[in-house]
C-alpha cells in the first residue's frame, strides 16, 4: 500500500500519548524503552503521566512527539504491508519524517531532537516573544503585516492560516491591526516563545555544528523540507535545511500542494490529535488523511487500508 507519511509538530502532544500502544505492543514498548534509556531520564513518564505543563516543554514534547510518531509507525508496519512513497513532518515532525525512512537511526534522531528541543527553550527563555495565528486572510497579507511589524512569519499552514511569529510588541501590533489588513481573526497562541523567528538565532547556531556531525544515509524515499518546500535528497542539503527551519517558515502549504500536485491522495498521519488532516482539508479536499494515535486510532486505519487494498 502506497502512502505519504506525515508526522506532527509541536503543540500536537498531550497527556497519555503512547500509553495505550506501550501496555499492548512489543515493538511500540521497546522503542520508547530504548528512549529512555538514551536520554537518561523517563520520558515515558512525562508522555504517559504529565504533567501537561512539563509535557509541554519544549525540551520534552520534541523528543516525545518524536518518539511517539516513530511506535505508531512501526506498530502499524507490522499490521499492512506500507510503502512509503514520500515523508513530510510539520517542524519538529520533519525530523521524524527523515527518521522514518532511515535518513538517520532512531537513537541519532532522537539525540538531535533532544538537543533542538533544549536550544529553542533556552531561546525561549532568553527572549521575550510570541506567536498569533492569522485566520481568513491571504498569505501575502500576512507576510506584508509581518515585515511592517517586525515580527515573522512562522507557518504558512493552509489556505487562509498563517501564523507570525517574534517580540511581543511586534506580534501585539499586528494583531491590532489585522482586521485592516483583511485578515478576518487575529489571536495570540498559548505557546512559550517565537518559534520559527529570528528570536530562536541562538538555538540555530548550537543546532548547526551538532546537524554537522550528524550520521545521515541517504533514502530512496524523499522527505519535504519546510524551508523550501521540497524534497531533499542531498546529505549536506538536508543538514542545511534542517539548520535553517529553526529560523524560517514552515511552507506546509506548498509542500503538501507539491505533492497533491505530482497525484499522491492517501496519507498516514502519525501523531496526536487530527491536525494535519484539518489542513489537509483545506489544501486538497480529495486527499484521503488516515489519523493515528493510539490503539484504536491504529486498529481503525489498519481495516482502512485493507479495505482500501481489497
Amino acid at each position: 500500500m502506497k502512502a505519504v507519511l506525515l508526522f506532527s509538530g509541536q503543540g500536537a502532544q498531550k497527556v497519555g500519548m503512547g500509553k495505550d500502544l506501550y501496555d499492548q505492543y512489543a515493538t511500540a514498548r521497546a522503542l520508547i524503552e530504548q528512549a529512555d534509556e538514551a536520554l537518561g531520564f523517563s520520558l515515558s513518564d512525562i508522555m504517559f503521566e504529565g504533567p501537561d505543563a512539563e509535557l509541554t516543554r519544549t525540551c520534552y514534547c520534541q523528543p516525545a512527539l518524536y518518539v511517539h510518531g516513530l511506535a505508531c509507525l512501526a506498530v502499524l508496519k507490522e499490521m499492512v504491508d506500507i510503502e512509503p512513497v514520500a515523508a513530510a513532518g510539520l517542524s519538529l515532525g520533519e525530523f521524524t519524517a527523515h527518521a522514518s525512512v532511515g535518513t538517520f537511526s532512531f537513537a541519532d534522531g532522537l539525540r538531535i531532537v533532544q538537543k533542538r528541543g533544549a536550544y529553542m527553550e533556552e531561546a525561549c527563555n532568553a527572549t521575550k516573544g510570541t506567536m498569533a495565528a492569522m485566520i481568513g486572510g491571504s498569505d501575502e497579507a500576512a507576510a506584508q503585516l509581518a515585515k511592517d511589524c517586525g515580527i515573522d512569519v512562522a507557518n504558512y499552514n493552509c489556505p487562509g492560516q498563517t501564523v507570525l511569529s517574534g517580540e511581543e510588541a511586534g506580534i501585539d501590533q499586528a494583531i491590532a491591526g489585522a482586521k485592516a489588513a483583511g485578515i478576518k481573526i487575529a489571536k495570540k497562541l498559548n505557546v512559550a516563545g517565537a518559534y520559527h523567528s529570528r528570536l530562536m538565532k541562538s538555538a540555530q547556531e548550537k543546532l548547526v555544528p551538532e546537524l554537522a556531525e550528524l550520521n545521515i544515509n541517504l533514502s530512496e524515499t524523499p522527505v519535504y523540507c519546510n524551508y523550501e518546500a521540497r524534497p531533499v535528497t542531498d546529505a549536506d542539503d538536508i543538514r542545511r535545511v534542517l539548520g535553517a527551519q529553526v529560523c524560517g517558515s514552515v511552507r506546509w502549504t506548498e509542500s503538501m500542494q507539491d505533492l497533491t500536485d505530482k497525484g499522491e491522495r492517501l496519507f498516514i498521519e502519525l501523531g496526536p490529535g487530527k491536525t494535519l488532516a484539518g489542513m489537509m482539508g483545506r489544501i486538497c479536499k480529495d486527499a484521503t488523511v488516515i489519523s493515528i494515535e493510539d490503539v484504536p486510532s491504529l486498529l481503525a486505519a489498519v481495516e482502512q487500508l485493507k479495505a482500501m487494498n481489497a
